[in-house]
């Protein structure tokens, strides 16, 4: 009876420990699993924050394949903005190196910016076409290709358009504001002290002087012949020119057609197809990343707008 009892103890003591070493051991099991889906969230979490800031998915690899290269200049042209010189010609010489682009398309979207961006996206344009000769390229207008925007247009072989895309704009202009009567009601005296005669040049808070407004309209005229220069220079003989043409008016796609300011209509895809005979497009432009997004909202919008209260606007 005793010798049972012991046997039936050692049999439950086994019994017990396997149990607890099987517990043990699934608990291990666990836990390596456990890590292992950890290590696995936390990889995936750390490729997508790469590929949403754009460290991945970057790269200047040839895209197998004949295609049409495109390039995006959509919206105000400045120097913080996508449609900046930096941004564009970035784009621009990317789709000129890939050795299977066939023709570049430049589709523009803009009422235009600062001419100094504009006459930089020019004259690489012009660059570009010298140091690619087998590779033309062609703007292709959708809503407005307007002032800073036809201004980097006229560069390209040909000009796209679509009947009702609004072109032209051939001009510059300062614009700002003058509060100085309102100030004199609300009884505001302004404070302005400057070292140099002229440099509270169009101070908005100050009387217009006579002198600083003829000096400002000869720089307008001066930049203003810059402009016409480019146009006449891109267009050649293709441009009808008329007493209203470089008077800073705006027309229609087919009107502009008439006077030669865009060659025919078209889209990009319409252009990959019939005119570049490469009907595959591949987007070169450059991609803005989280981090930019971020700081051109929040930053450089802000900063921007208070520039331009401040001192005007010249575009």
């Amino acid at each position: 009876m005793v010798e049972h009892s012991n046997v039936s103890s050692t049999w439950e003591r086994q019994v017990l420990e396997k149990v607890a070493l099987a517990a043990i051991e699934e608990q291990r099991r666990a836990r390596r699993w456990g890590i292992f889906f950890k290590l696995l969230t936390f990889f995936y979490l750390f490729l997508l924050l790469f590929l949403v800031l754009g460290w991945i998915g970057k790269t200047d690899m040839a895209i197998p394949g004949k295609h049409s290269a495109l390039v995006e200049l959509r919206g105000v042209i400045a120097a913080d903005e996508r449609a900046s010189a930096d941004v564009v010609v970035s784009g621009l010489r990317r789709a000129f190196k890939d050795k299977n682009t066939a023709g570049v398309i430049l589709r523009i979207n803009s009422p235009g910016g600062s001419p100094v961006q504009a006459s930089y996206i020019n004259e690489e344009i012009k660059r570009l076409k010298k140091a690619y000769p087998n590779i033309p390229v062609y703007a292709v207008v959708e809503d407005i290709c307007a002032s800073g925007g036809y201004y980097a247009a006229v560069a390209a072989d040909k000009i796209f358009v679509n009947q009702a895309s609004i072109i032209g704009s051939i001009g510059v202009l300062i614009d700002g504001f003058g509060f100085t009567e309102a100030m004199k009601k609300l009884g505001i005296e302004r404070r302005l002290l400057a070292a140099g005669e002229n440099k509270g040049f169009l101070d908005p808070f100050s009387p217009l002087n006579a002198e600083q407004r003829t000096y400002a309209v000869k720089m307008l005229e001066e930049i203003h012949r810059q402009f016409i220069h480019a146009v006449r220079e891109g267009r050649g003989e293709r441009l009808k020119e008329t007493p209203e043409l470089f008077s800073g008016l705006v027309w229609t796609g087919a009107k502009s057609i008439e006077l030669g300011l865009a060659d025919g209509f078209g889209s990009a895809s319409d252009v990959a197809r019939e005119v570049i005979k490469a009907e595959e497009i591949v987007d070169f432009t450059p991609q803005e990343g989280f981090t930019e997004r971020l700081a051109r909202r929040f930053g450089a919008g802000v900063g921007a707008a208070l520039v331009a209260f401040g001192t005007g606007v010249l575009r």
